[in-house]
């Protein structure tokens, strides 16, 4: 459609590339995202995932294809995880047993089967870090994928000085709570407090300290389990030739320049960023016009079933009038008192809504009885939605979202304000930025139904709302349109050239 058709570098048949997600569906989506980009170049890409994902995806989609671009294919990896593709996918443990354990001989034989000119690449999630041993065994070049933003491998390639500074332990645990900048001192709570001793990770605008950091997830054991995983997964990295990032060149607003200047001293990786990456692998410098008939008919691949019934109830909403609400795939619930609050919150704002809730008793039992019947014409509650579509949608008005960094990649696509509520992991960093960085939307601090009906209210409505909406057109038209966006695509050709050259030789930063 108008400019995403584009000249593609013609690319030898024989270019082979394997890309290797975590299986949890905001990895495997944009993987699959790129897989498709890669293709559309004349690279052939083969996405291997675990069995279980597999699965569920193809049983998400009704049929092996699942609709896949040509020169894409979705391969099985033998994982022994027990999944019956019901409820909720393996979680971490399991999934990180699996990964060190049972993965790698599977995508051994993958990256050494027989085919005309072989493996030319292999592209790992860089939480897939398991991977790249793996190809370097097998003789094989790789490349990492980040799927969230650069911001927030700035923060894990300093963990270094985090520890050096004496802001974390060497278990990742915070020693001082201080802000990733050079803030002011501050006390923040009853045992810690901010020190300023000019710690330049993040933009100072940011004020985000270390019990914010991306490993914190969980009680102290998990957290402690996690910086390990961290620790493993960046010393990995140190065997990967660049990393493909899904950001937008020029995070902070006003800067295109590639947005490295934040790295940590220490990463010498080449760093090339291609986001967003869209659905349909077109990739053209865009138009005016072509975010307005933005509607492609490639939908990615959900390890969830989508509830498509609430796209007929969102086409009799008025415009922009719909709170849509989602806290996505991997967090876990909020908790009872807190959904329940929000359910009522909700409720109070007298709005349209619609609220994509995992049908898992963790999330269901805090809603209040009979809370169906007090808001039924008026709210739908659906086990999983079809996000993309939902968003697109002009009736939807606002997104209250966790801030994963997919969610806020396509609320920027489709011009949707923001209420955050970041749960975890890289989520308070995205939410930093939407909030401090771009304006595009405001922190909901509490799920305390007042303070849902308020900042609701302040979204959707009057002079608060308006400016909000006038930041999300700007930087929806820069991230997509504009120089961020012929950046983007002129990064990932530079990287199908390399590969073409079969070297590797990749473009300015």
């Amino acid at each position: 459609m108008g400019a995403e058709a584009e000249h593609v570098m013609p690319v030898h048949p024989a270019a082979a590339v394997v890309l290797v997600p975590f299986p949890a569906q905001g990895h495997v989506s944009p993987m699959l995202r790129l897989a498709r980009a890669l293709a559309a170049r004349g690279v052939a890409a083969t996405v291997a995932v675990p069995d279980f994902v597999h699965r569920r995806i193809v049983g998400a989609c009704g049929q092996a294809g699942c609709g896949y671009a040509p020169g894409v294919e979705l391969a099985s990896i033998d994982s022994g995880v027990p999944d019956d593709g019901d409820g909720e996918p393996p979680g971490f443990a399991s999934i990180g047993h699996a990964m060190e354990h049972r993965m790698p001989a599977s995508l051994e034989e993958m990256l050494t089967a027989p085919r005309r000119g072989g493996v030319v690449c292999l592209i790992a999630d860089v939480l897939a870090s398991w991977a790249v041993p793996v190809a370097a065994r097998c003789g094989v070049p790789a490349v990492g994928f980040w799927p969230a933003m650069l911001a927030t491998y700035s923060v894990v390639a300093s963990i270094p000085e985090l520890i050096d500074k004496g802001l974390i332990s060497d278990s990742g645990i915070p020693i001082w709570t201080k802000r990733l900048n050079n803030g002011d001192e501050q006390k923040v709570n009853g045992d810690h407090h901010q020190i300023g001793d000019g710690l330049h990770v993040l933009p100072a605008e940011l004020e985000l300290s270390t019990a914010e950091l991306p490993w914190l997830v969980g009680n102290a054991a998990c957290q402690k389990s996690r910086f390990t995983f961290w620790l493993r997964t960046m010393e990995r990295a140190k065997g990967l030739r660049a990393i493909l990032v899904n950001t937008f060149p020029g995070e902070v607003v006003g800067d295109d320049s590639g947005g490295s200047e934040h790295l940590h001293e220490s990463t010498v990786l080449r760093i090339l960023q291609v986001g967003p990456l869209p659905t349909d692998g077109g990739f053209g410098c865009r138009t005016k016009g072509d975010l307005l008939r933005d509607s492609p008919s490639t939908k990615n691949p959900s390890i969830w079933q989508a509830d498509e019934t609430c796209m007929e109830w969102l086409d009799q909403q008025g415009e922009r009038s719909v709170v849509y609400i989602s806290f996505g795939s991997w967090v876990p619930s909020i908790g009872r008192d807190a959904i329940n609050e929000l359910a009522l919150g909700l409720e109070a704002t007298g709005r349209p809504f619609l609220w994509a809730l995992k049908d898992e008793p963790s999330w269901r039992e805090g809603l209040p009885s009979p809370y169906a019947a007090a808001v039924a014409g008026r709210g739908k509650i659906v086990g999983w939605a079809p996000q993309e579509d939902v968003l697109r949608h002009e009736a939807v008005g606002c997104y209250l979202t966790h801030c994963g960094w997919n969610s806020t990649l396509e609320a920027i696509q489709h011009g949707v304000r923001l209420l955050c509520y970041p749960v975890s992991g890289d989520q308070f960093i995205n939410c930093a930025y939407i909030v401090k960085m771009w304006g595009t939307g405001i922190r909901l601090w509490s799920p305390k139904r007042g303070v849902v009906e308020d900042c609701v209210k302040r979204v959707m409505e009057g002079e608060e709302g308006r400016r909000m909406q006038e930041k999300v057109d700007e930087l929806r038209q820069r991230v997509m349109m504009g120089e961020a966006r012929c950046a983007a695509k002129i990064n990932l050709d530079s990287f199908v050239d390399g590969i073409m050259r079969d070297e590797l030789v990749l473009g300015q930063l």
